[in-house]
C-alpha cells in the first residue's frame, strides 16, 4: 500500500468535529511524512489587522493597501509565532517550499519585505499552526473527522476567507450542508 500524503490539499472538518480549534475549518496541509503533518487554518480570521501586527513588532508597514488585512488563526500551536503562507518562492531564511509555486515562511526577513512593499504577490500571515504527530492525521482521516481534496491556490489566495470552505466543498462536488455527521463504513 503506497504512502498517504496529503502535502498540498485542504482538510475539510466534518460536522461531527466538535475541537473548537478546528469545527468548521479548512486546513492547507503544508507538509505530510511519516514524522507526522502540519498544515494551516485558512478560514479563520482574527480581529487583529496587519497594521496592529506590524505595530507590534515595531516595523513599518509602508502600503497602505496591506493595512487593513485581517491575520489569520492559523491552529493551535505556537499562537504565539508569526506564519506566512505566500505564492511566489523567494529568498527567505527559513521557508517550507511546500510546492513549485506555494511556500511557508516563518522567518523575519518576508515580513520586512511586506512591509516594504516587497513581498510576495498573494500571501496569507497566521498566528499558529496545526500540527499531527506521526500517525495521528491518518488517524482522523479513519476517523471520519476530515475530508480531503487537493488545494487550489485561488482558493487560498483569491477567495475571502468566508468562502474558503464552501469552495473547497464545492472542488468535492459537495455542499456543506448536505453532510452528515454519522459516518457510515460498509
Amino acid at each position: 500500500m503506497s504512502e498517504l500524503n496529503l502535502t498540498n490539499h485542504f482538510l475539510i472538518a466534518m460536522p461531527a468535529m466538535t475541537d473548537p480549534f478546528f469545527a468548521k475549518s479548512l486546513t492547507y496541509v503544508c507538509e505530510h511524512n511519516e514524522q507526522g503533518a502540519m498544515g494551516i487554518v485558512v478560514n479563520r480570521p482574527i480581529s487583529l489587522t496587519l497594521s496592529e501586527l506590524f505595530a507590534q513588532i515595531n516595523m513599518p508597514l509602508k502600503p497602505a493597501e496591506l493595512e487593513d488585512v485581517l491575520v489569520h488563526f492559523g491552529g493551535p500551536v505556537q499562537t504565539d509565532r508569526g506564519f506566512v503562507l505566500h505564492d511566489t518562492i523567494g529568498q527567505w531564511q527559513s521557508t517550507l517550499q511546500v510546492n513549485d509555486r506555494i511556500g511557508l515562511t516563518t522567518s523575519k526577513d518576508i515580513l520586512q519585505a511586506v512591509g516594504e512593499g516587497q513581498g510576495p504577490e498573494h500571501m496569507l500571515v497566521t498566528l499558529g499552526y496545526a500540527g499531527w504527530s506521526e500517525g495521528q492525521l491518518e488517524q482522523e482521516l479513519a476517523d471520519n473527522a476530515w475530508l480531503s481534496v487537493p488545494a487550489s491556490a485561488h482558493i487560498l489566495f483569491d477567495l475571502p476567507s468566508e468562502e474558503r470552505l464552501p469552495a473547497a466543498m464545492a472542488l468535492l462536488g459537495i455542499d456543506f450542508a448536505s453532510l452528515s455527521d454519522e459516518a457510515g463504513h460498509a
